[in-house]
């Protein structure tokens, strides 16, 4: 199992719409918008070598350098096979 996290969401979504709009968005809606653009091109780029499998996005689970945990319970966001 291969576990993500991007830690730079606002960020990236500051350069694609601007400051402004992004001061406007709460966070878990930038971490959400770039985490399902990530999963596309992994899955793409996945698929296209010939690997299948799945990918899920999970809200509830935080990496802490080599410690992963759990805050109230852990929920799919997001679920696809390739």
């Amino acid at each position: 199992m291969i576990v993500l996290k991007i830690s730079n969401s606002s960020e990236v979504v500051a350069k694609v719409v601007g400051r402004f709009l992004e001061r406007l968005t709460p966070d878990s809606i930038d971490n959400a918008t770039v985490e399902d653009q990530v999963i596309k091109k992994l899955i793409e780029n996945l698929a296209a070598e010939g690997l299948k499998g799945e990918i899920a996005a999970i809200n509830g689970l935080d990496l802490n350098g080599e410690e992963i945990s759990i805050s109230g319970g852990l929920k799919v966001r997001r679920h696809t096979s390739f």
